[in-house]
């Protein structure tokens, strides 16, 4: 068997194959939960779409387990316990592969809220649950930082595109945030055209409660 042989770098491999799978799914619900707060989704398909963004969450969560448990049994990059769980403890690439470590347990917390939201209330899980770009920002920079593969430019062009959906979804977010807050704030005697626009605006706050992002 050549020293080149794929099959001397099993775990490697395999722990890259689940890096790789992990992050497209937080990037896909990253992307979906962008959309449904920005009001790009129709509102007939919300309850769907909120199942489906909670189960890419969780899969992501797997993958991201079994990327850090792939890359302990590799015998060639002897991370050991506390360089797979410790951020930049690790003697590879530290700093972006820190970042990584970081960005998972990120990626649990905020994955695991769905199940304690009425607890957290609707307004702090909101709140929290803004995180999750932040959770493909990190997993985006441990990629491109400590991912071998990142090295290939197709790869490194198409993780790069998916920066586009995701500032554009970002800020519409943000839009629709801005003008929610300003219709809120309108005074109770306005008329009647603002008073249904508030009677929306307290809609879709309370559509939050069910676990459908606002």
């Amino acid at each position: 068997m050549s020293q080149a042989s794929p099959a001397n770098y099993i775990w490697w491999l395999a722990g890259r194959s689940a890096g790789t799978v992990a992050l497209a799914l937080v990037t896909c619900s990253v992307l979906l939960g962008l959309a449904m707060a920005a009001k790009v989704v129709p509102a007939r398909h919300k309850r769907e779409a909120v199942r489906v963004h909670e189960h890419l969450a969780l899969m992501g969560i797997a993958a991201i387990a079994a990327h850090g448990a792939l890359l302990f049994a590799d015998p060639w990059l002897k991370a050991g316990v506390t360089g797979i769980t410790v951020p930049f403890a690790i003697s590879y690439r530290p700093l972006w592969t820190g970042l990584g470590i970081i960005g998972g347990y990120l990626a649990a917390a905020l994955g695991l809220s769905f199940y304690v939201r009425k607890r957290l209330g609707a307004r702090l899980w909101r709140r929290l649950h803004r995180l999750t770009v932040l959770v493909y920002a990190l997993g985006l920079a441990h990629t491109l930082g400590s991912g071998t593969d990142a090295q290939i430019p197709v790869v490194r062009y198409a993780l790069l595109c998916s920066v586009l959906p995701v500032l554009f979804l970002f800020a519409l977010r943000v839009q629709r945030e801005r003008s929610r807050r300003r219709l809120a704030a309108v005074p109770d005697g306005a008329p009647k055209q603002h008073t249904r626009v508030r009677a929306g605006a307290r809609a879709a706050t309370a559509q939050a409660v069910d676990g459908v992002p606002a």
